[in-house]
């Protein structure tokens, strides 16, 4: 049996819609959707400190649906002043901006020899099911850690990894031990090392709003009833608890109404004090930060903020990134540093994806014009502080969604133009574990396939391009630090910029261009430009009346196809062509 819903926003909690199943034995698999009101939505220039933009028809984007964009507002913050003034102080750590994120699901991404393994497990490349284990661990991730390295992979997030009876281990049965089939303490501690010694964070998962049947507080309610001293730990509504017949629901409160859930009674101070105590112990062991589940789904005033301060006296430059599917001003700041940025994505898909396999998604996505698309990439940037937007984990897939790939119908043209977009956006890039390679997969849990490790199978193409994204995110701080620029949006043309460019975009009257070519060096900028049409599309940079402040015959070498003709500056504009379903990356 399997079941599903779908949630919509509602104005208090900002637009967390999480959509789940069950099945019949003793298992739940995490899943997400995000669906929202429509709502009036603004212009691309606001807030955008008037850079130019071209404008386009409306190509009916513009159509209500249950899309999570509809519900954007433009915010109060101005990215690209926060940027340019600088800030003595901030509340978030600085090296999340500097990242590039790896999601990992621990029982498909790598197995060791070394960690011993029960009978049972299914095939490695086998179709996933709902409950087996392909026997993923730790010790595996640990020895694939020079794999990553040469990706340009910086942070690990891993899936849940403590004790739990689910391939998933979103059903935490003790948060104190590391489940024995990924290896236990000691290959998270050799994992752990090794990544540190790379160079690299490790981000673990805290699932904190509920627990499983099999939690020790849980199971001894269920062994003596009325009579253990744990039932305040839960909201237990009547005896005896019924924990396993399904065709009644369950006695206690649930997560999604979900027997193997039961949710943790945080009003009581000791369950409190417990998640407290297990957030802090975890970063005074080494990890870099949390990405909170469902973190919406804790009612309790003061919960998150008092999480947040007992976690940074530990460590303060710790990383705590929430789940919110939706806008999160009310999450992000006091509670968490970013958030998993699905609006993004959504956007993306919109935008980039020639064909989509509706049945893949679970909430409809518009197709996006230009101006659209542009619209919503400048307003998501005023909906927090600069530093906040930094940190926003920026993602194309994850262990909730279809992979990408698939989602477009193996448009591998689509998985470049959106993912170098990821790359060059404000806020840190995570590639789920596969994607770089081409790993295909439908909804959960076809999405969580093992990791093909036999090369012939992979894309070498798509891997070159994964790993050039991440070593030009790497070699140029512009990408990772500085402003964001929409300098031109039509039909299906989008051409954006990273680094200042008021240096470079002057009245065409103006003569001096000295003063552009000495802050080149110091303010080094990269423009991006993408062409999602089926045929080549020809761009002129400035539009209207403003020229570029560089001398004429200056020469640009596009950085992904050095092979190309160089453009050259003429009468103070850029005149170059971009392939069809194609991109070009320009340094000024």
């Amino acid at each position: 049996w399997y079941q599903r819903r779908v949630a919509f926003s509602s104005t208090s909690e900002m637009g967390q819609h999480p959509s789940q199943h069950a099945d019949r034995q003793s298992q739940t698999q995490h899943e997400r959707s995000a669906a929202a009101k429509s709502s009036t939505e603004p212009s691309a220039t606001s807030h955008s400190d008037h850079t130019p933009v071209v404008n386009a028809s409306s190509t009916g984007a513009e159509q209500q649906s249950v899309s999570i964009l509809n519900e954007l507002h433009t915010g109060p913050y101005n990215f690209n002043e926060q940027i340019r003034a600088g800030k003595s102080k901030r509340d978030t750590p600085s090296w999340v901006q500097d990242a590039v994120f790896y999601q990992i699901f621990p029982d498909r991404f790598a197995t060791s020899p070394k960690v011993q393994k029960p009978s049972g497990l299914e095939f490695w490349d086998s179709k996933p099911t709902r409950n087996g284990f392909k026997g993923g661990d730790l010790l595996g991730v640990a020895e694939k850690l020079p794999y990553l390295k040469e990706l340009g992979v910086t942070a690990i997030y891993l899936c849940p990894i403590f004790q739990s009876a689910c391939n998933h281990r979103y059903h935490t049965h003790d948060y104190h031990q590391i489940d024995p089939l990924l290896g236990g303490a000691k290959a998270f501690e050799h994992l752990l090392a090794e990544a540190h010694s790379l160079g690299m964070k490790i981000v673990l998962d805290g699932v904190f709003n509920h627990a499983s049947r099999g939690f020790f507080q849980f199971n001894h309610i269920l062994e003596c009833g009325e009579q253990s001293p744990y039932t305040r730990w839960f909201k237990i509504n009547s005896y005896p608890v019924n924990a396993y017949y399904e065709r009644k629901p369950p006695t206690y409160a649930a997560w999604w109404n979900l027997h193997a859930l039961p949710q943790f009674n945080h009003e009581n101070a000791e369950v409190r004090e417990f998640i407290y105590d297990v957030g802090t112990l975890w970063v005074q062991q080494g990890i870099d930060g949390w990405r909170l589940d469902v973190p919406n789904e804790v009612k309790v005033p003061g919960f998150w903020e008092e999480f947040r301060r007992r976690v940074r006296s530990v460590n303060p430059d710790a990383y705590l990134v929430g789940e919110i599917w939706g806008q999160a001003q009310d999450w992000i700041g006091s509670r968490f540093d970013g958030t998993m940025n699905y609006l993004l994505n959504k956007a993306c898909i919109g935008f980039f994806a020639e064909e989509i396999d509706a049945s893949l998604l679970d909430a409809f996505v518009p197709p996006l014009d230009a101006m659209r698309f542009a619209e919503i990439v400048s307003n998501l940037l005023t909906l927090y502080p600069a530093e906040n937007v930094l940190c926003q984990l920026n993602l194309m897939g994850s262990h909730d969604t279809a992979r990408f790939l698939s989602l477009v119908k193996n448009d591998i043209a689509a998985v470049k133009l959106a993912n170098l977009f990821l790359f060059c956006y404000p806020g840190a890039p995570c590639i789920y574990y596969g994607d770089e390679v081409g790993m295909e997969g439908a909804k959960d849990p076809d999405c969580r396939r093992a990791f093909v490790w036999d090369e012939s199978r992979w894309n070498k193409e798509l891997l070159d391009f994964f790993k050039w994204c991440c070593q030009m995110r790497s070699s140029h701080s512009c990408v990772r630090e500085g402003e964001f620029h929409c300098l031109y949006a039509r039909d299906k043309v989008v051409v954006c910029a990273r680094g200042r460019v008021d240096h470079y975009f002057v009245d065409s009257e103006s003569t001096g261009n000295t003063a552009a070519q000495e802050e080149q060096t110091e303010h080094n900028t990269l423009v991006f430009a993408f062409n999602t049409s089926q045929t080549d599309a020809q761009v002129i940079l400035p539009h209207g009346s403003q020229r570029l402040s560089l001398p004429d015959h200056t020469v640009f070498i596009d950085m992904w196809e050095t092979q190309a003709s160089p453009v050259t500056i003429n009468e103070g504009k850029l005149d170059f062509t971009i392939p069809a379903r194609g991109f070009r990356v320009f340094k000024l």
